[in-house]
């Protein structure tokens, strides 16, 4: 399954007010939730993963724009813990470039870049746990 057709499915979740949908193709299967309240806060703060982010800021000049998480999952900026992150701080990317993953019920997800652009930040650390929508990385457009 490609990206566009993950956000197609998501989109079709939002359009038909659904919380969860499951698409299979053969011996793939994939399901997508969300959520349509705030998620209930634990007492046990430790059993909560941690999520390392840095602040956006509220207004993006003109000239930057930012990439979204297409799913829920876990973020990782490199390939492996040995490899080098796809996308360094500085780097220009075109459309189409692989610039994080986020893996999803074991699935990794390449996560591509939507338009050319240099990257300004990386909002993220490896590990962290990503909401539907949230940014991923600043871009300043070429």
């Amino acid at each position: 399954m490609d990206m566009q057709e993950l956000k197609d499915i998501i989109r079709l979740l939002k359009e038909e007010g659904l919380t969860e949908i499951t698409v299979s193709d053969g011996d793939q299967r994939v399901t997508v939730k969300r959520l349509l309240h705030a998620p209930i806060q634990h007492n046990h703060l430790s059993s909560i993963p941690k999520v390392a982010t840095q602040p956006l800021p509220d207004e993006m000049p003109e000239r930057e724009f930012h990439l979204t998480a297409p799913l829920v999952g876990t973020f990782y900026r490199r390939p492996s813990p040995e490899d080098d992150p796809f996308v360094a701080v500085g780097a220009v990317v075109q459309a189409g470039d692989t610039v994080c993953i986020i893996e999803a019920m074991k699935v990794m997800n390449e996560i591509k870049a939507e338009a050319p652009g240099t990257v300004r930040q990386a909002l993220l650390d490896d590990g962290a746990v990503v909401e539907f929508g949230q940014p991923l990385f600043v871009f300043e457009k070429l």
